[in-house]
């Protein structure tokens, strides 16, 4: 059985502390990796949990047949639906991590779209100091 590790956020940018593109590039980059761990989780939970249900709704028909009292069958049925309903949520849930995943892979790209040439530039040019943030945005 598998136990439930925290996750401990890295640390957030201290104010007034600058964010360079590669970092940026990076951490979207750490996110859409996450979300794509969390989403192949969540799926073998789901599919877990469906085997598992499918599991106690054999038992319950074996309880029913050997004539087991019925509030006991009815709690194992009960733990089946349960169960199915886990896995329906893990599915949402992945659903949500597969777009963060998408919508992060998509920040980085169009991040690298706006900012790659001029990280290029200044990177070619290190004693041309950068503007600040927003001022070389295309429209």
């Amino acid at each position: 059985m598998s136990e439930i590790v925290p996750y401990k956020a890295p640390p957030l940018p201290v104010k007034g502390e600058r964010v360079g593109f590669l970092s940026l590039v990076a951490k979207m980059a750490t996110l859409a990796a996450a979300a794509l761990s969390l989403k192949e989780g969540l799926w073998v939970l789901r599919h877990r949990m469906e085997q598992n249900a499918d599991r106690h709704d054999r038992i319950a028909e074996m309880c029913g047949e050997a004539e087991v009292e019925p509030r006991f069958t009815a709690l194992i049925t009960d733990s089946a639906t349960a169960l199915r309903n886990v896995a329906e949520a893990s599915a949402e849930v992945a659903g949500a991590a597969d777009q963060m995943e998408v919508n992060s892979r998509g920040f980085c790209d169009a991040h690298k779209a706006e900012y790659g040439g001029v990280y290029e530039a200044v990177k070619a040019r290190p004693d041309i100091q950068q503007a600040k943030p927003g001022f070389y945005r295309q429209r």
